[in-house]
Order: C-alpha cells, then structure tokens, then sequence
C-alpha cells in the first residue's frame, strides 16, 4: 500500500503547491494542525474520485499556496470537519469516504481485529412502541458472546437492564467496555422477556472470516457451503486451503453464502473469483476508473491495462499472505445468498463473475456499493512516515465495473430468488433446513424449497454494521504498482 502512494510525489507536476509541514504564523492553528490539512487537502486533490466536482479541491481558485492556507485550510481547526467539507455531495454521491486518527486500529479492523464483545445482530422495533429488541446472527467462535453461552438466534431486549429503545440502542451497544445483555424469546409473534443474562467484557477479537465450511452429498450430487464473512487479506491462504479441500472431493456444485459479507480486500476478492472461475491471468477479472488527472497519470505510465484487475493465478506474498498456486474449482455456476448487508467487495465478486459464469443469487437485495477506497498516510517526499500523528485517510479512489462495463447498481443487485431470512427461526449455519440454505440446495436440484417469500413477523431498522464506522468497505491494497 505504501507503495501505491509513492505516486503522491511523482505527481507533484499536477500540483501547483508543495505541500508545506512547518510554514505558519496562524496563532489559532499549530504547525502541526496546519500541515495535517495540507496532508488531508493535497491527497484529496490527487486521488479522490470527484476532485474535478469540488471546488474547494480545484487549484485553479487559488493565487498561490498561502492562499489556499489562509482562505481555506486555517478556517478548519477540526480535520474531519475539514475533511467532510471536501467530499462530494456527502451521504448522497459519496457515501464511503472517511478519515480517522488513528491508522493502527483502521489495520487491524480490516484483518478482523476489533474490541468487542465478538457476536453479530440485527435490531427491530416491537410493535408500534420505542422499544427495540436484538437478534444474534451469529457469534464469533472463541470470543466473549460464544464463551458466555449466547448463540445465534438468540434474542435480547435489555442492556444492563435498560430496555433497548430508539434513543438508546446505539449508546448501550456502542459500549466498549462491558455489558450485562438481558434475553428474550418470542412466543405467538410476541417478545417476551427472560431472567436468563450474559455479563459481556469486551476483548480484541480476532475474526476469522471463513466462519463455515462443509460438503453435502445430496442425489449424488457433492455441493461445496462456504459461509464468508468478510475479505481480509490475511486470511487468503487459509481460503485457498478450503478450496484445495473443495477440489479434492470433487465438488459439483457451491453455494457462497455471503449474507452478512459487508466487504473489504478487493485482492481477496479477485482470489476468490478466481478459486470458484479460473486462474487465467489474461481474462479481466474488473476494470477501474479514477479522476480524470489520475487516470492519465496511470495509463501514461504503466499503460491501460494497468486501470484493470486480471484473474489469478498465484496469491502473491504481502506481510499478511504467502505466495501459492492458487487452487481454482474451474465452475459453470455459482449459488449465492444475498441480503441486505451483503456489501461492496461481495457485490464486486458477483458482478464481476456474471460475465463467466451462471451467478444465481438467493435472498435478498444486496446494498448498492460499487466504488472503493485506499488507506492514505503521511508520508513525506523521502518515504518517511509522520511521526507526529496517526491520522489517516480512506477516501474513494476507484469506480468499479465488470469487463462489460456493467456498473453504478446504486440501489443493490436483485436476487434471483427473494427471500427473507425466518428471524423467528434461525437455524445454525450449516443445517439443511436453514431458509435460504435449504432453497439454494433446492436451486442446484431443480426442486422447490418450498417456503416462498413472505411478509417478516417482525421489521429490522438497523444492525451492528450501522454502529460501526466504515465496515462496509472495499479497499485496494493491489490495484497498481508505480516504481
């Protein structure tokens, strides 16, 4: 990634102004505030997608570098404050950027590494009230909720013995501390609470993404189920692995279950494509647009075949991989469950593999993410780190589309098979029975599942992704090298 950014000085003939750490005589501002903005300001002006849409990134509104300083970067001693300034039409076209103060933590979040209390939910309200009850969908194996006995499925009202309500759910939830979480159960379309409680004492979790894996023999038929949660980089080795097992029993057939997949690596992505399709590095796996200056910088440089992503054959070496041959299944088609939280990189796979392959989707609408970002820090023109501050930007760079160029599916991609999962009724991941498992299963056997799509007992509004800042992402950690 680093080396990605080494571009920043090699397009300094873009800029009309150096960037400047040490040249202030703003008493409201320190020096290093100061340069923090320049860091925020030239970097958005280099990469960020919609640079040619903000005026404010425009150079061309500017006399001279202390003009930029003093008729913009010194109006915003608050740097995410200043930073969201800069975005494009915010929360409507750019709905993905960020900054954050801390890039240690914004790591370890994309290889699964987060303080909490290690379980998965979605909320809802009860009835026409305020008052809002959680579902576990699934727990992390070895962290606080599964070593405390809470399982998927179970239902929950109460934090610390606070009813959850609109007002208050995201507080209690957001604690990072501990918690008491008090259960429920829902009998005749009713919740009702229990006396049964989990005491919670938040932990770095270590999520491994690959949360399922198994084979079905079924009318001599052999279906590979891969429950995927998420893109991490770090374990890429550890996916090829389930696939060289996938491979060795001779699989027909797979399902990839991707319901609660918000995102991430788009590298893991295109090695999973890869491990399902092909390894042909020839075949366009995707193609990438950036702003206008960035783009020809690259097509000049590396040529137009460095804006696309090929198959693979190899997952390359990186701190967090090995390099190996990557173990490709060669499929015709594929079955994937979809819902409402299935995001970005995960609606990048399917897109990009309709193309090649028979994608049938089974669920529900995914949610509309097709643009991505890249982890930018303060680097000076020697490559060195600032050691002043951790912050960090994750602005979007790319726009992405499948070799056909199908793209912009702002409001999700549509299953096949709709189908909402039975809350009421969540059955492990794994069991045959299991609502959208089941109908998948019955998909590849040309056979009904039997249960169609009906109207939910009870109507989510939110889930944990919502409480978590930016973890419906995808980011480029390989898109291009510049020497």
């Amino acid at each position: 990634m680093k080396n990605f950014f080494k571009i920043f000085c090699l397009l300094a003939a873009f800029s009309v102004f150096a960037v400047s750490c040490d040249d202030s005589d703003d008493d409201s501002m320190s020096e290093l505030d100061l340069s923090i903005n320049y860091f925020i300001w030239e970097n958005m002006n280099l990469y960020y997608l919609w640079t040619d849409n903000v005026s404010a990134l425009d150079e061309k509104n500017y006399s001279s570098k202390e003009d930029v300083e003093n008729n913009l970067l010194k109006k915003y001693p608050d740097h995410e404050e200043f930073f969201n300034s800069l975005l494009y039409k915010k929360g409507e076209v750019d709905r993905f950027s960020w900054i954050v103060d801390d890039y240690e933590k914004l790591e370890k979040m994309f290889q699964g590494i987060t303080k909490s209390m290690g379980f998965d939910f979605v909320l809802g309200k009860i009835g026409t009230t305020d008052n809002v009850f959680g579902l576990v969908r699934y727990v992390v194996k070895g962290g606080p909720a599964d070593r405390a006995g809470l399982k998927r499925g179970d239902f929950f009202t109460r934090i610390d013995d606070q009813q959850l309500t609109v007002s208050n759910y995201n507080t209690l939830l957001s604690n990072e501390n501990s918690y008491k979480i008090g259960l429920a159960e829902v009998i005749d379309h009713k919740i009702t609470n229990l006396s049964t409680s989990y005491n919670l004492t938040a932990e770095e979790v270590h999520e491994n993404p690959i949360y399922l894996d198994t084979i079905y023999t079924i009318k001599d038929k052999k279906i590979g189920y891969l429950v995927y949660n998420g893109f991490m980089s770090n374990y890429d080795n550890q996916l090829n692995a389930v696939f060289a097992k996938f491979k060795q029993a001779g699989i027909q057939d797979l399902i990839l279950d991707l319901r609660y997949n918000g995102g991430g690596s788009l590298a893991s992505a295109k090695y999973l494509a890869s491990m399902i399709y092909s390894t042909d590095t020839t075949l366009i796996f995707n193609k990438n647009s950036y702003n206008a200056d960035l783009e020809k910088y690259i097509i000049e440089k590396e040529g137009k075949n460095a804006l696309n992503e090929y198959f693979a054959a190899k997952i390359k070496a990186s701190d967090d991989t090995r390099e190996e041959a990557i173990n490709s299944l060669g499929l015709k088609s594929l079955y994937v469950i979809t819902t409402s939280s299935t995001a970005s990189a995960s609606e990048i796979l399917i897109n990009d593999l309709k193309p090649y392959i028979k994608v049938t989707m089974i669920g529900g609408t995914t949610y509309g993410k097709y643009v991505g970002s890249i982890t930018i820090k303060d680097y000076d023109r020697n490559d060195k780190l600032n050691p002043n501050h951790k912050w960090a930007l994750q602005p979007i760079i790319m726009k992405s589309t499948n070799k056909n160029g199908v793209s912009d599916f702002y409001n999700g991609l549509t299953p096949d098979e709709k189908l909402e999962e039975d809350i009421t009724n969540l059955l492990p991941f794994g069991n045959t029975e299991e609502l959208l498992l089941k109908a998948a299963i019955a998909k590849i056997n040309g056979t009904s599942s039997a249960k169609k799509a009906q109207a939910p007992v009870f109507s989510t509004f939110a889930e944990r992704k919502d409480l978590i800042p930016h973890s419906r992402e995808m980011h480029l950690n390989d898109v291009f090298k510049m020497k």
